[in-house]
């Protein structure tokens, strides 16, 4: 196993949310009126606030509750919370040190799944190291690079509502995150550097028979498995180097197929509960002297002869800042994702209801 630390260039890792407000300010070209946003969205709401940033929010089953990752002032690392959507207070779920990330509510709502780096045995340094890193910026002036390490103590772990650890789901050498499970709550999709890169697997929800989906040069990464089951969406890199691209390949191994193919970033794709869309999120990079502005693409899918296959990608959100890492509501009839579009220009979550063209 080789110890790698991957520089991630734009928006490739799970924790996207601090190069927000950095890529797509406040300022940034305005679109063209009138928005096309009531198209799809009404009733657009923010749902997170008194933190530093908040984002990648999912659904509890019964939609009543978020369940997502924030920091705050006092830490320097993301934590998970969960919250009731009806006048809701964030819930600390995770152990309250190290990274955290992709966190995600079993479909029955009983368990709740994240990946954490709490096991660190040099946490202390870490910690100290990023908090040292944040002072010298802050005096500096100077806005760091966005990157996000592949963590090599990071884990998937399975806990009750209330963050109290169950059982440990991965324990092989190197990075294991961005997790999420199958429908019928049997398999877990996830990332995992344990062959030297970023590739994704499979595993039962108890962290056996572990099978290796993708096994390409660069990252893959952030799967999602499909309503029924038989597909895994996902974002990779392996065409041109932290360019990400939308994906997608049969549980079995087979008919891996590219969805988009632009001179940008295409990433976060999720699947709708009950109708054959995706939703991801994506920007232009072709023009070296405009800022990429992240907004939200909807595409319809068909599945023929064992070919998977989108039609023309529509546009979602216009917002002259980034909206990124979407998320259907159980019956499909709200929208969740991490949004710019706050006063302060901080990333946070923001929820919508929902209708398809």
């Amino acid at each position: 196993m080789r110890n790698r630390r991957y520089a991630v260039r734009p928006l490739l890792g799970c924790l996207a949310l601090s190069l927000l407000a950095a890529a797509c300010p406040a300022g940034a070209e305005e679109p063209e009126a009138p928005s096309i946003e009531p198209n799809f969205l009404t009733n657009i709401r923010q749902v997170t606030d008194g933190f530093e940033k908040a984002g990648e929010g999912y659904f509890s089953p019964d939609g009543k509750k978020i369940i997502y990752q924030a920091v705050r002032r006092e830490y320097p690392f993301y934590q998970i919370y969960t919250q009731p959507l009806e006048d809701g207070r964030p819930q600390l779920i995770s152990p309250g040190r190290g990274r955290t990330t992709c966190s995600y509510f079993s479909p029955d709502g009983t368990k709740l799944m994240f990946s954490s780096s709490h096991a660190d045995p040099k946490l202390y340094e870490t910690e100290k190291a990023e908090r040292d890193q944040q002072e010298e910026d802050r005096k500096s002036g100077v806005r760091r690079r966005y990157s996000w390490p592949f963590d090599e103590h990071m884990d998937i772990y399975e806990t009750d509502l209330n963050g109290q650890i169950l059982k440990k789901l991965t324990d092989a050498p190197g990075y294991d995150a961005e997790g999420a499970y199958s429908s019928d709550g049997k398999k877990i999709a996830f990332c995992s550097t344990r062959d030297g890169d970023p590739d994704l697997y499979l595993m039962n929800a108890d962290g056996t028979d572990v099978t290796q989906l993708t096994n390409a040069e660069g990252y893959d990464g952030g799967p999602f498995i499909s309503p029924d089951g038989k597909w895994v969406v996902f974002r990779s890199d392996r065409k041109q180097k932290d360019y990400l691209q939308i994906y997608v390949i049969g549980v079995d191994g087979k008919h891996e197929t590219a969805l988009t193919d632009s001179n940008g970033v295409n990433w976060g794709p999720y699947w709708h509960p009950t109708q054959p869309y995706l939703i991801w999120s994506g920007a232009d990079h072709s023009n070296p002297r405009a800022r990429p502005n992240y907004d939200l693409w909807l595409a319809k899918y068909e599945v023929k002869d064992g070919q998977f296959s989108i039609g023309e990608p529509q546009r979602v959100t216009d917002f002259a800042g980034a909206d990124v890492l979407p998320v259907f509501s159980p019956d499909g009839k709200k929208l969740m994702w991490t949004s710019t579009r706050t006063e302060d220009h901080s990333s946070q979550l923001y929820i919508a209801d929902f209708q398809l063209p």
